[in-house]
This record gives C-alpha cells, structure tokens and sequence, in this order.
C-alpha cells in the first residue's frame, strides 16, 4: 500500500451552467513532506465547510485502481486528484477497507471515518451531467480519514495498516446505506454501533432509524 500523489489546492471560483461556483476539487501533486493537522493539511482549503473539510474528513483518499475504468468511461486521461482527493492511493479498496480501520502515513496515524459522498461537482470538472450518479452505481466513492496523530506525509510513503476497526463493516456497504438505506431498520440500527463512523452520518442514520420506528 502506497501514496502514489498526494495533491493539495486553494478553492477557486469556476463556471457551471452559467453560474459560478467555488470549489476546492482543482488540487495539484506536490511531494511533500507536507504536515497534516486534525482539520486537513497545510496550503489545502475546501469551499464547501458544510459537505467537506472537518475533523471527520480531514483527508480524502481515492484508489488509483479506479482511474483505468474512468479514463475509458470518461474517454480521456486523467490527471492525480481527478477526484479532488488529498491523496491517491494503492491498495486501498472501498470494498476491502472498514470503517474505524487505522492507517500510518509518513509520520501521521489515521482512521477511516465515512465514505466520499460524490456531488455535482464531479460533474463540473468531468462533462457528464450524471456523474455522482455514476460513482454510487460503480461505488467507486474514494473515503474520508480523521486524523489521530498529526504528522508528516509525502508522495511515495507506505501506507501501513496498524489496526482494523471493530464491526468489519466496509467503507462500500455504509456508501450504499447513504444511497438507499433509509428504510432498512437493521442496516441502520448495525451503523449507529460503529462508534469510529463520522458523527455526520451516524446522525443520520439515526434520524432515518428513528422515522422508520416511527
């Protein structure tokens, strides 16, 4: 496991039909050592602080494993942080990452938090107005980490697993219950026991939970 590019950006201001929008998804590779503080790393900004940035999604991460089937989807190549993560990763799988899983980068320690929700601004950087619907069907979301010891990270550092986060609950299946868990009442009642998984979401989940007992 590997930190193939670690990418990091100021918002700026862009065009989206017709409107301009602020974002901080245009991030660029950098080598580093970059130091991570508990609120996301040095010379990196959000624009959005409601859906992005914070304690819980301090660090967003997206598998380089997903790139090949995007450039054929999307018919181009793609450059790191396409995703606007902080970080591209080897050998980190939605599927096969959990939540509450403990990570050390360089000098860091991080823990996985809550899966990368895609949002209309996928569509502003890649063309097709569908895109955050495509990323829930593919599921290749990409993650969040919070931040549990501040540290040091480069491009190039090993990403070494120091901890698996108790439930074995995988960052793809709380994806899926973000997409269309609303009414699953047991789904729901098995999240709200992941003690590690973002507060953001385990409130709501608690709400839906709390409409489906009515």
């Amino acid at each position: 496991m590997e930190i193939i590019s670690l990418n990091l950006g100021r918002p700026i201001t862009v065009d989206y039909r017709g409107k301009p929008v602020e974002t901080g998804i245009y991030k660029m590779p950098v080598k580093g050592p970059v130091q991570l503080y508990s609120n996301g790393f040095e010379g990196d900004g959000q624009a959005d602080l409601v859906n992005h940035g914070g304690p819980d999604k301090a660090v967003c991460v997206y598998p380089i494993e997903h790139y090949s089937y995007w450039e054929e989807r999307l018919g181009k190549k793609l450059e790191f942080s396409a995703f606007g993560e902080n970080i591209t990763t080897s050998g980190l799988l939605e599927t096969e990452v959990n939540i509450g899983d403990i990570y050390e980068m360089g000098t860091a320690l991080l823990q996985v938090s809550q899966p990368r929700y895609p949002c209309f601004k996928l569509s502003q950087k890649h063309g097709p107005a569908d895109m955050p619907a495509q990323v829930l069907q593919t599921g290749y979301s990409g993650f969040y980490f919070r931040v549990l010891r501040e540290g040091k990270i480069s491009a190039g550092d090993d990403i070494l697993k120091k901890e698996s986060g108790t439930g074995g609950i995988a960052v793809s299946r709380v994806l899926h219950s973000m997409e269309v868990g609303r009414t699953d009442k047991t789904d729901l009642a098995e999240l709200l026991e992941l003690e590690s998984l973002a507060d953001g979401i385990r409130t709501k989940f608690r709400n839906w939970l709390e409409i489906v007992e009515g």
